[in-house]
């Protein structure tokens, strides 16, 4: 795709298997540098060993999406690597048990589990767009991506938190996209529908998997390097007109 070659990016929430990890693996195929930062040091490594394997360029960075002075330290690292960073794309998110396994409705989540959802899948953005807009805006341009979640529109019975936090990347996004856009930064927002990561197919059954591609429109289920492909392009210059918007990537299922 144009204009990606050389190019900075950033990928927070990036592990083998995962979304992250596809948009990462993609975009370092495209002849981008790729930092590849994810809270588990070793995923992140073993990410970037693999992209380096393949000729591309790749600094695995750990770091810890709700604690600001980890993501400055990304930033920092970052820049003094590469001296820029031409992409962000914010993936991170926390669906272990404890978390997303414990997302109720509203009228019993715990408090504990609310605070940490919004802190990882919107404070945690806002860290992260926070101390990489400046750097955008004084090169001249740069592409940011936010992911929320088809689930935003189907109004589940359940993962209240999620879906809250989620939604409130679209003011993030609007608000980013705004401020930035005169400046050539762009921002917009990826909403994935029914992903089959890694995680996903080892807590899904096939019969689970085959009802829920009933209500979709396309013959299967989305993969990850399905979204990494739509990063890839937003990131580009293929895509310098694109500001402020969410797209849906979810193979026209019914139910959103």
């Amino acid at each position: 795709m144009k204009g990606l070659n050389d190019k900075v990016a950033i990928v927070a929430g990036a592990a083998p298997g995962n979304i992250g990890g596809a948009a990462a693996l993609r975009l370092a195929a495209e002849g981008m540098k790729v930092v590849v930062a994810d809270y588990n040091q070793a995923a992140a490594g073993a990410l970037a060993d693999e992209i380096r394997s393949s000729g591309g360029a790749a600094l695995p960075v750990a770091f810890d999406i709700t604690d600001e002075g980890s993501v400055k330290h990304l930033i920092d690292v970052t820049t003094a690597t590469y001296h820029r960073v031409d992409g962000l794309f914010n993936v991170a998110a926390d669906l272990s048990p404890r978390a997303f396994g414990s997302d109720t409705d509203v009228t019993d989540v715990s408090v504990d589990v609310w605070r940490h959802t919004l802190d990882v899948n919107l404070t945690g953005y806002f860290y992260m767009i926070r101390h990489t807009l400046a750097i955008m805006i004084r090169q001249g341009g740069g592409s940011i991506i936010n992911t929320m979640s088809s689930s935003v529109w189907m109004g589940e019975t359940n993962h209240v938190a999620y879906q809250s936090s989620k939604s409130g990347l679209i003011g993030l996004t609007r608000h980013t996209a705004s401020l930035g856009g005169k400046h050539g930064v762009r921002t917009n927002l990826l909403s994935p529908g029914v992903i089959l990561t890694k995680a996903a197919l080892s807590a899904t059954t096939e019969e689970w998997r085959a009802e829920i591609l009933k209500g979709v429109r396309s013959p299967r289920l989305g993969f990850p390097e399905d979204i990494a492909g739509v990063v890839a392009f937003l990131f580009s210059d293929d895509a310098l007109y694109i500001n402020g918007q969410s797209l849906l990537v979810d193979g026209g299922a019914n139910f959103t």
